[in-house]
């Protein structure tokens, strides 16, 4: 539908048109009421109109919860601009609350004189008790901070999908479309490219393609002749990197990422998985990449997952196992074999809020100790981390080359913020990306499972040979207990062990010479730098870059690489009088800093299962400053 379409509606002029350079918006509702349909619609259409974008969705822990209370909310909040942004923003400037609970629940959040958008008809006296409101918010004044829109959107829909064969529930079931029209109107949108994935969506069903066709025109002409909008809201195009550019969430790169490192190294890929959240997105993503020679294998349990990884890696493949913090918990002892055994295993930990089953759907940063030092005996892997949703591509590939290169076991963690969460990523070109190399062992001459020095690595080198069963000559046994040095053998010797402990320790520990220093955002020396990791980043930067323009004496230094650390980190460390370090924890990172450099870092610390905001972050940080 094109303007001139809407247009032929009504006669009444357009409302003013306000140029705006950034909006964020929350839809929030039932599960089914499509709020994260409606969100990714959004999304989609205002990445096409060439905007920077960040969204976080929200969903319920519960399956099932029901209709209208408060624990069955879902929320999709997204920000677009006109300049380059780094998260889906603070406060929304739009709520659209689909009933009593979704306004209970999201309403502190909305900024002072934001636009409110309700559906009046969802507001009953049985939603409002499920809700625990003793009065109705839309009459009692308790919302005269915000531009409050009460519009009759069940009715409005029932009315517009009148005589597509739908049933009452099904038409009521198109409401989001309606509003999501209403939102395409406001802010000078063009529903052409949503009718058109209706299209292939519902291919199939005729009923459902014109039934959300209607709602989505009917919400468009009805925002645009109704006075309760004065104005709508226009923005320029976003100055962007010239190239290709896709709009990616976090699994999903991270799933791309892992098929490149498979064409990149030449090995296929295999991925054992047992469904958990918020990590399954990777098993069905990659599920879709067998013509590149992806291997899926859903176990039947979490041990089996990570077993059969392992088994994957000794016969020469990449092999990746992935899940969030409950499901790693299971997989540590094997993990220990994978050590032991010196084979280049990747673990994607998609961490969530804990501990136990905990908050499934809810974001955290607390397995960074469960990744380093959660295994029994002294363990060690290498850990990755990445910054935003496109990072995740990148770092998966990393994940890889340091696995293979170094014959070890990666963690690559993310968390359920970045992994929903969805940027516009400018789609790389080939020669750009990193090359991994692979040494397999072919000659059967010396040939030692243990032996070091052969992987490609240099005369130095405390890499062990890949010898892939099946090469003649190159017979050989690992496993569990501890082994000989060079030979392989099972060994219970003292010194031996001492000496294969130290040995695997110093592989970990020589990554730092195969990894880039840290690089400082800002001044390399001043009052204050904040040390961040993971989903953390655009808060961080965020809030910094804004102290930075009025001056103040802040830098920011933001890890992807955990153990071991860059090799510069000490260094900038004591370069700064007060080191603070944000996490999604109670203190994690803070405590290796500490250990390991020495230095009196203070921690900026939330378990909230919902990320910094920019404005919370900037207020610790001034308070430092002033200091």
């Amino acid at each position: 539908m094109s303007t001139t379409d809407a247009e032929s509606t009504s006669t009444r002029p357009d409302p003013a048109r306000t140029e705006v350079e950034s909006v964020t918006i929350r839809f929030c509702g039932d599960s089914g009421d499509g709020m994260q349909l409606t969100g990714e619609q959004m999304t989609y259409t205002s990445a096409l109109g060439g905007k920077d974008l960040a969204t976080f969705p929200d969903y319920p822990a519960e399956i099932r919860a029901p209709a209208g209370s408060l624990p069955g909310v879902s929320a999709f909040q997204l920000q677009f601009s006109s300049f380059d942004i780094r998260t889906p923003g603070d406060a929304p400037s739009v709520l659209v609350a689909m009933n009593p609970a979704a306004l209970k629940t999201n309403i502190e959040d909305l900024e002072e004189g934001g636009w409110l958008i309700v559906d009046e008809d969802a507001f009953t006296k049985t939603n409002l008790q499920k809700a625990s409101y003793e009065k109705s918010p839309l009459e009692d004044g308790s919302l005269a901070a915000y531009r409050v829109v009460k519009l009759p959107i069940t009715e409005l829909t029932k009315n517009a999908v009148e005589g597509t064969g739908l049933s009452t529930k099904q038409s009521v079931r198109c409401k989001n479309f309606l509003t999501l029209g209403i939102l395409y109107f406001l802010y000078d949108k063009d529903p052409e490219p949503t009718l058109q994935w209706l299209t292939k969506k519902f291919a199939s069903k005729p009923e459902l393609i014109e039934a959300n066709t209607r709602a989505l025109k009917a919400g468009y002409n009805y925002g645009r002749t109704i006075e309760l909008f004065t104005s709508h809201y226009t923005m320029k195009r976003a100055k962007l990197e010239p190239g290709t550019y896709r709009r990616l969430s976090g699994n999903e790169a991270a799933a791309i990422g892992f098929v490149a490192a498979s064409v990149l190294s030449g090995k296929p890929l295999f991925y054992g998985s047992y469904p958990i959240t918020p990590a399954s997105d990777i098993l069905h993503f990659l599920a879709r990449y067998k013509n590149y020679g992806v291997k899926t294998f859903q176990a039947e349990d979490e041990i089996a997952a990570v077993t059969a990884s392992i088994g994957a890696a000794f016969s020469g493949a990449l092999g990746l196992t992935g899940s969030s913090g409950p499901g790693v918990a299971l997989k540590q002892e094997a993990i220990g074999l994978a050590v032991m055994t010196e084979l280049p295993l990747v673990i994607a930990n998609v961490q969530r809020a804990g501990p136990s089953t905990g908050m499934p759907t809810k974001t955290e940063q607390a397995d960074l100790f469960q990744s380093i030092v959660g295994r029994n005996g002294e363990c060690p892997v290498a850990v990755v981390a990445p910054a935003t949703p496109g990072e995740c591509f990148h770092y998966a590939i990393e994940a890889f080359r340091l696995a293979v290169e170094h014959m070890i076991p990666v963690f690559w963690l993310s968390d359920g913020y970045l992994a929903n969460g969805s940027e516009p990523y400018r789609i790389p070109a080939i020669e750009d990306l990193p090359k991994i190399n692979v040494h397999t062992r072919t000659d059967p001459e010396g040939f030692k499972p243990y032996a070091r020095g052969e992987n490609g690595q240099g005369p130095d080198s405390l890499t062990r040979p890949w010898a892939i069963p099946g090469t003649p000559g190159l017979e050989h046994r690992i496993g569990g207990i501890e082994k000989s040095d060079i030979d392989g053998n099972v060994c219970y010797d003292p010194m031996n062990h001492q000496h294969m402990t130290d040995l695997r320790q110093a592989k970990v520990d020589r990554i730092a010479e195969n990894i880039p220093d840290a690089e400082v955002f800002g001044e390399e020396k001043g009052k204050v730098l904040v040390v961040g990791w993971g989903s953390t980043y655009g808060a961080i930067t965020s809030a910094v870059e804004q102290l930075q323009n009025e001056g103040k004496s802040i830098s920011a230094v933001h890890l992807r690489y955990l153990n071991p650390f860059p090799k510069n980190l000490g260094t900038l460390l004591s370069n700064f009088e007060t080191v603070l370090v944000p996490e999604l924890n109670n203190g994690q990172l803070l405590f290796f800093l500490r250990a390991k450099f020495l230095v009196p870092a203070r921690g900026v610390n939330k378990v909230q299962g919902k990320p910094f905001r920019v404005g919370e972050l900037r207020a610790v940080f001034e308070e430092a400053l002033g200091a």
